[in-house]
Parts: C-alpha cells; structure tokens; sequence
C-alpha cells in the first residue's frame, strides 16, 4: 500500500508522491472546512496531476485556533483507497481486509490511573477549581482519566471500548489556571502506545467515553473535545457524553457502536456546517440531531474565538445545576 513515498519514478525531483500546495498567491489559500475562514486552507495536492486529493484533505495555517489538519494518509485510509502497482492511479478497495486493532497492555493502563485528585495532573488541578475534589474525584473515575510523565502534568484521555479493551490513549497538557491546552512552543499532544514504544501498533479509536454507553437509558450527546465531555457530564449529567476527538472521528466505523440510539452532537461555533453533514451521512446507523444552540446565541467574537460547549458552562457556578 503506497500512500506517501515513492522514490524512483521521479528521477530525485522528490520522494513524496503528495504535498502541500506551494504558495502562488492568495488563489491557492482556501476556506478551512472546520473554522470557516477564509484563505487559510492549504490543499495537499497529487504531484503527478497538481490536482487537491480532496476538499477536506489540508492544514489550517491557524494553528492555535483551529489547528486542523487532514493528511492524506490518513484520508486513503478511512477510504480504502489504495493504488495500483504503477504508483499512478488510486482505486478504492471496497473488500480491503481490515488488520485486527491493537489494545493497549492492561498495566499500563491501570499504573496510569489517577489515585487521588491531588496527583500532578494540570487539567485535574483545573476540575478542581471548578468542581472541588469530591466531584472531580467521580468524574476521573467516570472517565478513566490517567497521569503521565511524557510532560509534567500531563493527562492521559484513555479510549476504552464497550467491551472494556483499551484502543488508545491520547496525552496532552493542559494549563492548570486555565484549562487551556498548552500549544507553545507546540503542540503538546502524542499517543500512549508511541510514548510506551509499543510495537506495531495497529491504531483503531473508538470515541471517548465509548465504555460509558452501557447506559441505555440516557440520550447521547457528543463533542469534539475530551475536556468538554468531561465538564458537560458534570453540568448536565441526564446526557451520556462521548467525544470524537476530532471531526474525522465522526465516521460510520467508529460510530457504529450508536446503532440504534438518539443522538446529539453539540458542535463547536463555525463547525455546524460540517457536523451537520456528517450527521446526514450517519443518518442510517442512529437519530442524529445536530444543536445550533451555539451558533445562535453566539456573539461575533465569540465566533471569532471558536469557542465550545465548555466555554460556555464553566460560566456558570456548578450549584445553579
């Protein structure tokens, strides 16, 4: 399967068969599909044709606002698409057999678990500001929130499926005072089985809080962010709230587990155009309702700001709940 390099039939032009879009003026900057703004998008492009794979397949150049970022790889993927043995012509392979996922070992999954709210976790230490230790105590057991050492306060958003498997563990650092994500001097994001070193690792996510759904009762919501599920189940708590991880998560894979069930996603400001789509295309696995509460309470800097369901709740002292 060729997704990225190919290194002979380009006579050392380049070894990529798949790059960004070079800079020829503001004709070749576009829309973003998840924020909306305009000439911020670049399109990767197919080398041989100079032809955009595909509208949703780019990079945000907004990088702490947005930061979205849909890389080809990552599209043939989701799509089955692979090509043929000319390197030339992409084809989808609707019978591709699906390599088995890989789970992440049982201790170091619990080794990671949080002991005490007072653990050297910055968004735990941020819960706590908003909820007190006694409730931010049953929302890290809820979730199975764990401690890493990968960055020094750093949390570990485990997914774990309805049957108990760990899929995967997403690391990332949050500001202690803000609950912000800490983006500078980068992005302070990675994945538990790279950081554990554990070997051919076949990545298969499921949604966060996936291991919650044994609750048939409760209606289903769900956001982009692992923190915004969290703080949302503290707020309203007559919803089971998931989050994708991201808009590409929204797929009819992973949200196959909905089968059945009703089901509302909130997304954030700018984004309800894409959620709805996606809605549209799930319509047959679950009720999908997509909420424009955001959107129409929303002010033209809060827009701006693309802000969440989450920035809207912490507004709120917890007791008015």
């Amino acid at each position: 399967m060729v997704y990225y390099k190919k290194k002979v039939l380009y006579h050392m032009k380049t070894e990529y068969r798949f790059t960004l879009e070079p800079y020829k003026g503001i004709r070749t900057r576009y829309r973003c599909p998840s924020c909306n703004h305009k000439a911020v998008f670049t399109h990767y492009i197919d080398i041989d044709t100079g032809e955009h794979i595909h509208p949703s397949v780019g990079i945000c150049e907004r990088l702490n606002n947005c930061g979205y970022h849909y890389p080809p790889k990552q599209y043939f993927q989701e799509n089955k698409i692979l090509f043929d043995k000319s390197y030339q012509s992409p084809f989808k392979l609707e019978s591709l057999i699906v390599r088995k996922p890989s789970f992440v070992p049982e201790d170091i999954f619990r080794s990671s678990l949080t002991k005490s709210v007072f653990d050297n976790n910055h968004f735990i230490k941020y819960l706590i500001k908003l909820f007190g230790p006694e409730l931010t105590k049953q929302l890290t057991d809820k979730y199975l929130i764990g401690n890493s050492t990968h960055w020094n306060g750093a949390t570990i958003f485990w997914q774990v499926d309805t049957l108990g498997r760990v899929r995967a563990g997403k690391i990332m650092l949050y500001n202690s005072d803000t609950g912000k994500r800490v983006q500078s001097p980068y992005k302070h994001i990675n994945w538990a089985h790279k950081v554990f070193n554990l070997v051919d690792f076949e990545l298969k996510q499921c949604l966060f809080g996936e291991h919650l759904l044994k609750d048939k009762v409760k209606p289903i919501a769900i956001v982009e962010s692992e923190k915004t599920a969290i703080i949302a189940s503290a707020y309203i708590p007559n919803f089971t709230w998931l989050a994708s991880g991201s808009l590409n998560n929204l797929n009819a894979e992973i949200c196959s587990i909905l089968r059945g069930r009703r089901v509302i996603l909130f997304p954030d400001l700018n984004c309800f155009q894409k959620w709805d789509e996606k809605a549209k295309a799930l319509e047959h696995i679950a009720s999908f309702t997509v909420s424009d509460l955001l959107e129409s309470k929303a002010s033209a800097l809060e827009l701006e700001q693309g802000l969440d369901l989450a920035d809207y709740l912490i507004r709120f002292d917890i007791k008015e709940f």
